[in-house]
């Protein structure tokens, strides 16, 4: 993770309020609803409100300006790598000196542990375990934290959606992940992903929780479970009638077209909605030769003078 400052481009004496602006046009900018097609969007985003997260805790920034915890908001273990503060070389446990336990558990009650000049490691009962905050800790509580859980946003084809289908969902470190949409899968819902979010400081990573996004149809519209498009049909088909393929979610059917159809209603293919819990509505638009006609000009006026009839009210 990287410093949460440089994220968000405020200095380390930036007040509560510009943190809170800075995020804000961050926010705007890399919103996954902004950028549906920039999946490194996506990442800035997150990346973005992690930090604002830490900086915006006013315990959590206090801690991470002090080095007592990373960018992702984990405890820094120190003692281990540059020798112990207060320690004689070569000082063990049984020494007067600190051993790196002792700075553990000197350095976690701070956050709820053990107070000094608490149980000692081999005494009877249970023992602190500076790694979780917990007593009776061992190995397997050890592990016991997990990382963050992440939100990722994918859009979805309303055709995929309906089938169910394996869509791509890209990850904020890069990685393509094909997940399997759920039946009847609703626009907002979160598909959770074990072990695909954050890493632990210390045990299991967290999750990545995907929330679905039905993108915009060139085909279709839409309206609850039902489903709205258009086919379009030449003067004599709307005329005489004829049989025409209509796209459905499920691929193209043909229709067949009464003469002389009423292209102000809908026509309705019951089941052919969204999960085939509604309906499929055909709106026909009939469209005229291109670049004009002579002879159905002769008609039309034809028709103006000699049979003419109203299709507006009043």
């Amino acid at each position: 993770m990287r410093d949460p400052y440089t994220v968000l481009g405020v200095s380390r004496t930036a007040s509560e309020k510009d943190v809170k602006s800075a995020y804000r046009k961050l926010a705007k900018k890399y919103h996954p609803d902004q950028n549906p097609d920039d999946p490194s969007a996506h990442g800035k985003f997150a990346e973005a409100t992690h930090a604002y997260d830490l900086l915006n805790d006013a315990e959590k920034r206090a801690q991470f300006d002090r080095g007592e915890i990373d960018a992702g908001g984990n405890p820094r273990f120190a003692g281990f790598g540059g020798g112990q503060r207060g320690a004689r070389p070569g000082a063990g446990a049984g020494g007067g000196g600190f051993s790196a336990e002792d700075i553990l558990k000197e350095f976690m009650s701070g956050f709820g542990g053990q107070p000094r000049g608490g149980a000692r490691p081999g005494a009877g009962g249970a023992q602190w375990d500076p790694f979780t905050g917990a007593a009776g800790g061992g190995a397997g509580a050890r592990m016991a934290q997990k990382g963050d859980d992440i939100v990722v946003n994918v859009a979805v084809s309303l055709e995929d959606a309906h089938k169910a289908a394996s869509v791509p969902v890209r990850m904020p470190t890069g990685k393509v992940l094909n997940v399997k949409l759920p039946e009847k899968v609703d626009e907002g819902q979160q598909i959770r992903l074990k072990g695909q979010g954050s890493p632990g400081p210390l045990g299991e990573p967290g999750d990545a929780l995907v929330t679905v996004k039905f993108e915009k149809s060139k085909v279709f519209r839409r309206d609850g479970q039902d489903i709205r498009t258009d086919v379009a049909v030449t003067l004599y088909e709307a005329v005489l009638g004829a049989k025409v393929r209509v796209p459905t979610l499920d691929g193209s059917v043909e229709l067949n077209l009464p003469p002389g159809v009423d292209t102000s209603k809908a026509l309705r293919l019951k089941g052919k909605g969204l999960y085939g819990d509604g309906d499929l509505y055909v709106n026909v638009r009939v469209v005229l030769p291109p670049g004009g006609d002579a002879d159905l000009e002769a008609l039309a006026r034809f028709m103006r003078d000699q049979k003419p009839y109203s299709v507006r009210e009043g």
